[in-house]
């Protein structure tokens, strides 16, 4: 797999089809752990259909179409602890005004989107690594760097509990 683009789509027939996607710019430092982990988790498991990374929540439309479950990967700015990842299923979430999103407009609104359309996977799943640095510049700060491995331990979990579960 290249990770500059995506894995052909997979059988439908052979099972559920599962998209791993990330959200975020290499180029501002941790808001690239998303790209990495994403990455390396669909290393691990070929079957899945990765998207590659993408820098807005609005070009998973059209990625993501069919999917049974999709994960997003996304570093967060929510001023919690750095490197702590988090995980939230978007199904039934209701976003507050306050929310804001450093992306043009947020996940649950290209969902809500993508459903109004027809269009949209039957779950989604956010796994989210808490950043610190978002200046400019290539390379994690080290408790990003540090919580990648149990990231990408998760997102693999989630998938293998997701096709247990089918």
């Amino acid at each position: 797999m290249t990770h500059g683009g995506a894995n052909p789509p997979s059988d439908p027939a052979a099972g559920s089809r599962v998209v791993i996607a990330s959200l975020g710019n290499e180029y501002r430092r941790d808001d690239g752990a998303g790209q990495i982990v994403a990455a390396a988790a669909a290393d691990q498991l070929p079957e899945v259909h990765h998207v590659g990374p993408q820098v807005d929540p609005l070009d998973l439309l059209g990625r993501w179409d069919g999917a049974d479950l999709a994960i997003v990967v996304d570093a967060t700015g929510a001023a919690g602890t750095p490197g702590a990842v988090r995980v939230v299923e978007l199904e039934n979430r209701v976003e507050s005004p306050g929310v804001t999103s450093t992306h043009g407009i947020s996940l649950s609104g290209v969902l809500r989107l993508a459903r109004a359309v027809g269009r949209a996977p039957g779950r989604v799943i956010v796994v989210g690594i808490e950043g610190e640095d978002f200046g400019k510049g290539p390379g994690l700060s080290p408790a990003v760097s540090a919580a990648v491995p149990f990231a990408v331990r998760k997102v693999v979990e989630l998938i293998e509990e997701a096709r247990k579960c089918a």
